[in-house]
């Protein structure tokens, strides 16, 4: 009977603890999603809705991510929606060149998805510049994110190729 109360009070003490741990958001994930999210004056952008520091952390995350620089044609993809959010991408074509990629809308499902994101998103948005196409790779660890990346990115290439 002892060894059965030693047991149980164990296992309460354990799913206590597992149940109280907080993960800490790294500075080097925020500041890659919040620093970037001037560049670009786009809207359609979206927002979780929460409260405090995390609400000020999701609405940095929500902001436009862009890569590239220059003029030309600027082509909005269709929204994709994802399990943690809709993903939308807007190209900039000149000369038949993506010259410009930024990301409108993307997956806002808390601090999981501002870290993810602000990974896969730089990531993403290089290789297309330097695939100049909507066929990269997906990264690693951020599945949904990037397939609506890329679907949303080809619709946009592919509207681009109808003008």
């Amino acid at each position: 009977m002892r060894r059965v109360v030693l047991a149980l009070g164990g296992t309460i003490a354990g799913l206590v603890m597992l149940l109280s741990f907080r993960t800490h958001m790294g500075s080097s994930a925020a500041a890659v999603v919040a620093g970037s999210g001037g560049k670009s004056g786009s809207g359609g952008t979206t927002s979780s809705g929460a409260s405090g520091s995390a609400g000020s952390a999701a609405a940095a995350a929500s902001a436009p991510v862009s890569a590239g620089s220059g003029t030309g044609t600027a082509v909005t993809g269709n929204v994709i929606n994802t399990p943690y959010g809709p993903t939308q991408v807007q190209v900039t074509v000149n000369a038949g060149k993506i010259v410009k990629v930024t990301v409108l809308q993307h997956t806002n499902d808390g601090v999981n998805s501002m870290m993810i994101d602000g990974r896969a998103l730089p990531l993403l948005n290089n290789e297309t510049l330097t695939a100049q196409s909507g066929k990269i790779n997906a990264v690693s660890g951020a599945s949904y994110t990037s397939a609506g990346y890329i679907q949303s990115l080809q619709s946009a290439l592919d509207k681009a190729k109808a003008l």
